[in-house]
Formats: structure tokens, sequence, C-alpha cells
């Protein structure tokens, strides 16, 4: 579904009607959906870093690293270029998957950084979060030509951590950090506004909609935890 085809101007009133009446309810499942993803990664990943066998399974064997890994990526596109041909149902459960194995691979995160660090910045996070979600779907200015400034910022910090894991340069790791975080709030306003564009166009709350409405909670999903763990390699605090 293309939703640049959409023309709310040119629905009947009965159209019109409906498609008001869609708009909140898509907006609330965008962010449900994102809500329990993140709960469900949270979840999985305290599990599994509290569990020894779990844990020992997952870094122990560098196999199964790359496999969920490589998995995830797989998801992510697979979801986003196949959401026309799945299923609403389907679509969700390889959400959840994606939020699951998100959660394993994360699970590190509680052997490298002190709990308390861990829920300080995540809270720091979903404030930040909130605020530039919050401006993204209020604001009047158009934020769409900040997408490919965003996307070309988002290539060179990868390429930069990349050269980063060869040198070993505490000074562009925190570089990249910064730049990290201020990328990853302006897509969260961002996204928020293309968001909130698309869901306004919705003809209904059908399931052709709700499954756009479910890559809209994946991309601030993956906005929220990328933020997370920009933010974690700045202000958390290392285990001694």
């Amino acid at each position: 579904m293309d939703y640049e085809e959409l023309n709310y101007g040119a629905l009947s009133r009965e159209q019109q009607l409906a498609s008001s009446q869609a708009f909140p309810v898509l907006m609330r499942k965008v962010y449900l959906w994102m809500t329990l993803a993140l709960v469900i990664t949270g979840l999985t990943s305290y599990f599994v870093a509290t569990s020894p066998s779990m844990f020992m399974l997952l870094y122990s064997n560098q196999a199964i690293l790359w496999g969920l890994l490589i998995a995830e990526f797989a998801l992510v596109f697979g979801i986003t270029a196949a959401i026309n041909k799945l299923s609403l149902t389907t679509a969700t459960l390889l959400f959840v998957l994606y939020s699951v194995i998100n959660g394993a691979t994360l699970s590190s995160i509680f052997l490298v950084y002190t709990t308390s660090s861990i829920a300080s910045v995540f809270f720091i996070t979903a404030g930040t979060f909130a605020a530039m979600a919050l401006f993204g779907y209020t604001t009047k200015k158009d934020l769409t030509a900040l997408g490919p400034i965003l996307l070309m910022g988002l290539l060179g910090i990868i390429i930069a951590s990349v050269v980063n894991m060869f040198v070993h340069s505490s000074g562009l790791n925190l570089i990249v950090s910064y730049l990290g975080v201020l990328i990853f709030v302006g897509l969260t306003a961002y996204d928020s506004q293309k968001i909130k564009q698309m869901m306004l166009q919705a003809p209904d709350a059908g399931e052709g909609m709700q499954k756009l409405a479910l890559l809209g909670a994946l991309s601030l999903y993956l906005d929220f935890i990328n933020l997370f763990l920009y933010l974690l390699r700045i202000f958390g605090s290392n285990r001694d």
C-alpha cells in the first residue's frame, strides 16, 4: 500500500468520518505496540542476564549469537518489505519475535553497566523520547527535509563504529555516542510526524492501515532502543 496515493480531500463525507474516527485508534495502536515491544525486550534481556545457563548458552557459542544478530536484521527488513503480503497476525508475531531476540542480544548490558545506571538512563531516554515524539506530533514545521540528513548521519556513525572496532579510540567512541544521540533524537521527531501524517490519511482502521501502524511502532521502537544505547554509552556506570 502506498499511503501517498490516499487523497483525504477526495473522500466522501462518510469516508471522512470513518477516517477521522480511525486516526485515534491507529495512533493508540502505534504506541501500544511500541510499548509492548519495549516491555518484552526489557523482560527478555533481564531474564537472560540473570539466568547463568541462558547467558552461557548465548555468549559461549558465537554461532548462536551471530545467528540471532542476523535474524534481527532479517526480521526488520522482512517485516518492512513484506508487510503487504503478511497478515496482521503474522506481522505482529514477527514483531514480537524480533523484540524477544533483541532483548536476548541486549542482555550483555547488565554485565557491563550497573543496574541502577541502566534504570536511570532508561528514564532519561523515556523522557527525551516522549518530548521529541510530542514535538514531532504537534509542530507545524515540516520535518520532511530532515529525513535524508538524518539517514546520512546514521550511515556515517555506522561507518565510524565499524572503523572504531579496529582502532579502539575512546575519543571516537564518545563522538559517535553524542552524534548517535542527536541523530536518534531527530529521528524520533521526524518519525513521529511522519506516522501522524500517515494515520491522518487513513481511510479506515482496517487491517491494511493497522499493518502500517505496526510499521510505525517498529520505527519508534528502533528509535527508542538506539537512543537508549547511545545514552547508556555516555551516562552508564561500568561495573568494577
